[in-house]
């Protein structure tokens, strides 16, 4: 299971039902998006019911009617569905009910027909009709710069600009301070001079209504406000060229009533950047506030970072990051040891103390982790390719090393941590056990009579590398072990007491299991927490339990990690200096032997056609690799050495996001990375060719990249529905692996996965990738819309009908019955960053213009619209966070206990097993959403999105100066 999102998702599905209760007396506006995923007999309707008014909807009932004989099939999810005759109704449930302004719902429901299938053409909630989508206010804070300082009583200067679309007009401008409204402007310019700010840092922002009532809300600017005088520094970060000069201006927050001499030097850091005007400035009672100059000047042959303080007596100093650029960085170079520089400074909490890199700077936050603090094997191997371009700018390569280093000592289990593998019998890989539909069915049986298949490269991997080990990573770690069962690296639920990293597990019953339904347990289990069987009991269910190890890989972050490494040997050979990270490259190529178990079906079964536990084959030699990167692979075993025994998984499911052309062609084509296993080598070779004809299978006939293929129809060789389309002999899966939410709605596993895709056209330049990408950036670019002050919208949800054509290698289909629509868009900086640096690769390769000014556009509107103190974010309002006070299933008469003390029943909810959130400084504003307020805004940093981001901005200086 992989973050992200696996991203991954903002996650949502409710387990109780109750009628919507009546709406309040405010006047309901509303607009309604629908879509289906057709499969001729049958459909799914998605449905999102968007509040456009000024007012909480409190209580909803959707009601819209059909032309034709469309059935509802089951209970639908999201929403109490009932149908009489042609007409629908949808009600709220608890944990929906209250929909805030600008938020929405997205009930579901599977239907059959026959005939014709047309759409609804009119939708009303409680009563009153909905219009149709509308697109929010575009808002643009102004003033006051990210990073200012401000004196203690002295007006800050707050201003802001605001279009509306679709015909609207703006109605107000509000001005916040965090949550806290300041003032409300009508017209423009939209502006209010704020005084009385309290001493400390301040987020500020402005939020603007149209017309409907849509809102829009700007980026936040990160502000601070002095207990006494202050020295103001602008910017706070800047880079200089070698043999050039730079500059910043200071100025003070308050008039003093004496000159004050404000002093600047280099306080640490790169020796090769002086001070070489404005050292010294005088400011008096009448020029204070006019902004002098400091100039710095860098030397001809230094690189790297430096700390300037501007300081005076009786005044807060200020602190500038100045990065020694080589000659020829370039504007873009630049702009990536920027944000280099606000990711490693250690005052913006972007890592632990043992530089581990947090899954985001704010604690409180859920989604594929469910804390912030939390980690996964995507930032590590997001830090890896951070400091790759880090290499290629600065030609230092010790950080590239540290990164893998550090990934290899808290991330890759130990010796220590798998210390049974020497039992794991390959002819017997692992005892089936089937999944089930939602998270209420388990504990799934073991079934002891169906027969596994055998694992062809346990021996060669043994052999090669002289270790019954397993060198790939978990993919989830409580970075500050915040649950406290003390999983550390070397150690088995050491408990609350324990400080540092620990390896944590949330995901593992089914494909409706979202995160708001996950029970957290620890990788090593002997049975100190939980109930009387630990937490073995709630997954599987046994005629006895041992205490046990496990570990997951999420193969999209392994890949990364070789694709990282791949580059990195790439420039570093380019630089003269490939020697100095030949030792960490070669390790890259040793996970990339390891990966290969995410080409097997789950329990080695002979891959095709594979339906009925029993009767499908067992697989022998390599018949039950699909050459496909899976969503994971697994491996356990005994905690006692004396009597072990050990098991290894691969999964029969694969999702088109997390396929990696790009590594698969760096495992065949480096020597760098030459795996040394026997046949390590040659399955990547298929694995390059089988990915990307899997990516072409799935085009859409738009040219989006549709879900998936399984080995395993509902993860327990089911029969799958007649006529479901195959690809060597998978089944097409719409939505591979998860369900609450679909995983092929995210745009986001577009870009992540069409990125990888374009660095194997722009390395190999293979015409086969091309033309995917040709039809994808031609679709991706109709979709995507620039405004005039630099912001933008992207795409966000998706929605699916129809199928592809079933595989033929030889002629493939064109898939003109499978179709992608748009149901939403955003402006999220993380999947922006992979977009540009899709567009990028595939520009500068097939010499197309318009994916290369799309890609300056993203970048520049990032950089001129959403930077603040921490790195480059946009707020988000968390609708999903209702689902806090979600009921967690447990099996009735089962109870155990949280390291902290919290109870695990049958009672339980997401919050009560993770009673800490209590204390977080941001719940407050969750709780008063839980108590009917309107939903929370956040504006998060995640590690992964500003990596990102950063290595986008390298990677288009790279390519185009």
């Amino acid at each position: 299971m992989s973050a992200l999102g696996a991203a991954l998702t903002l996650l949502a599905a409710g387990l109780s039902t109750m009628v919507g209760t009546p709406a309040s007396a405010a006047v309901i506006q509303c607009a309604v998006d629908y879509s289906t995923n057709d499969w001729g007999s049958g459909f799914t309707a998605n449905v999102k019911i968007n509040n456009v008014g000024t007012a909480a909807l409190n209580g909803w009932t959707l009601t819209y009617a059909y032309t034709g004989n469309q059935a509802l099939s089951g209970s639908g999810w999201n929403g109490d569905w009932t149908q009489s005759g042609k007409n629908v109704t949808v009600s709220s449930l608890s944990w929906n009910a209250t929909i805030a302004p600008g938020g929405n719902a997205t009930p579901g429901a599977n239907f059959s027909y026959s005939g014709s299938n047309a759409a609804p053409t009119s939708f009303a909630v409680n009563g009153t009709t909905c219009a149709g989508a509308h697109q929010p206010p575009v808002t643009t804070l102004t003033s006051p710069a990210p990073g200012a300082s401000y004196a203690a009583g002295a007006a800050i200067p707050l201003a802001a600009t605001a279009t509306a679309s679709d015909g609207a007009s703006i109605s107000k401008v509000e001005f916040y301070d965090n949550a806290t409204l300041l003032a409300t402007d009508t017209s423009a310019p939209y502006s209010f001079s704020w005084a009385g700010a309290a001493s400390g840092s301040h987020s500020v922002y402005a939020k603007a209504y149209d017309s409907t009532g849509a809102t829009g809300e700007s980026a936040p600017s990160g502000i601070t406000v002095a207990s006494g005088p202050a020295i103001t520094a602008t910017p706070v970060s800047l880079s200089v060229t070698q043999g050039k000069t730079g500059t910043f201006t200071v100025k003070l927050s308050a008039q003093p009533t004496a000159n004050v001499t404000v002093t600047t030097t280099r306080t640490s850091g790169n020796t090769g950047l002086t001070v070489s005007g404005g050292a010294s400035l005088t400011f008096t009672p009448a020029n204070w506030a006019t902004a002098q100059t400091v100039t710095l000047t860098a030397d001809a042959t230094g690189t790297g970072s430096a700390t300037f303080t501007a300081a005076a007596t009786g005044h807060t100093a200020a602190a500038v990051t100045v990065t020694e650029l080589a000659a020829g960085t370039g504007v873009y170079n630049d702009r990536f040891l920027q944000l280099y520089t606000k990711l490693k400074d250690p005052a913006n909490g972007y890592f632990s103390p043992e530089g581990i890199p947090y899954h985001s700077v704010e604690t409180l936050l859920v989604e594929a982790p469910d804390h912030g603090h939390q980690t996964t094997s995507e930032a590590y191997s997001y830090l890896l390719w951070l400091e790759a371009q880090y290499g290629r700018v600065s030609k230092d390569w010790s950080k590239f090393n540290a990164a893998w280093t550090l990934m290899e000592t808290y991330m890759i289990p130990t010796h220590a941590d798998q210390p049974t593998n020497s039992f794991y019998n390959a002819a017997k890989p692992a005892t089936y056990a089937p999944e089930m539909p939602l998270p209420g069915d388990y504990p799934a049986p073991l079934n002891t009579s169906v027969t596994a298949g055998q694992d062809p490269i346990a021996a060669e991997l043994s052999s090669a590398y002289g270790t019954s080990d397993i060198y790939g990573m978990h993919w989830l770690q409580d970075v500050d072990n915040v649950y406290g069962f003390g999983n550390a690296p070397g150690k088995c639920e050491a408990g609350p007491a324990d400080t540092g990293p620990s390896y944590i597990n949330t995901y593992q019953r089914g494909s409706q299991e979202s995160v708001w339904e996950t029970i957290p347990q620890p990788t090593c289990d002997k049975f100190a927490y939980g109930g009387k069987n630990g937490f073995l009991d709630l997954f599987v269910k046994d005629n006895s339990y041992a205490k046990q190890w496990k570990f997951t890989d999420a193969p999209d972050a392994d890949a990364r990690a070789v694709q990282a490494a791949y580059w990195a040997d790439t420039w570093a050979k380019a630089q003269g200096n490939g020697g100095q990270v030949s030792a960490t490259v070669a390790k890259a190529g040793k996970m990339g032997d390891y990966l290969r178990y995410s080409f097997f079906d789950k329990y080695f079964k002979k891959i095709g056609n594979c339906v009925g536990a029993s009767t499908c084959p067992a697989g022998s030699g390599k018949d039950s690799s699909h050459y496909l990167l899976s969503w994971y692979y697994a491996w356990g075993g005994a905690t006692d050495t004396n009597s072990g025994w050990a098991w290894r998984i691969g999964d029969g499911a694969a999702h088109g996001g997390y396929q990696n052309p790009m590594a698969a062609y760096a495992l065949v084509n480096d020597p760098a990375l030459a795996p040394k296993s026997a046949t390590g080598k040659a399955d990547w070779a298929t694995s390059l060719t089988r990915q990307v004809e899997f990516i072409q299978w799935l085009q859409s006939s738009e040219g989006a990249i549709s879900g998936g293929a399984t080995n395993s129809w509902e993860g327990s060789y089911a029969t799958p529905p007649a006529n479901t389309p195959t690809f060597y002999g998978m089944y097409y899966d719409e939505a591979p692996v998860y369900h609450d939410p679909p995983s092929n709605q995210w745009f986001g596993f577009q870009t992540w996965g069409l990125e990888r895709v374009a660095e194997y056209y722009y390395a190999s330049g293979d015409a086969k990738a091309k033309a995917v990408l040709d039809k994808w950036v031609t679709w991706a670019l109709s979709k995507t819309t620039f405004n005039a002050d630099g912001t933008y919208q992207i795409p966000s949800t998706l929605a699916w009908s129809g199928k592809p054509d079933s595989w033929n290698a030889t002629a493939p289909g064109a898939n003109t019955g499978l179709h992608v629509s748009v149901v939403d868009y955003t402006k999220d900086v993380g999947v922006a960053g992979s977009y540009a640096k899709l567009l990028s690769y595939y520009a500068a390769k097939s010499g197309n213009a318009a994916a290369k000014t799309a890609a300056q556009k993203l970048l520049d509107g990032m950089w001129g619209n959403h930077q603040d103190a921490l790195g480059i974010a946009v707020p988000e309002t968390r609708t999903d966070y209702i689902r806090f006070k979600d009921s967690v299933s447990v099996p009735s008469g089962w109870t155990g206990t949280m390291p902290n003390g919290d109870p695990v029943n049958s009672s339980s909810t997401f919050l009560s097993m993770r009673s800490f959130y209590k204390n977080d400084p941001a719940f407050a504003k969750v709780q008063a959403y839980l108590d009917g307020g309107p939903a929370p805004v956040f504006t998060y940093h995640r590690f992964w999105a500003q990596a990102d981001i950063a290595t986008a901005m390298a990677t288009y200086g790279e390519l185009f100066g």
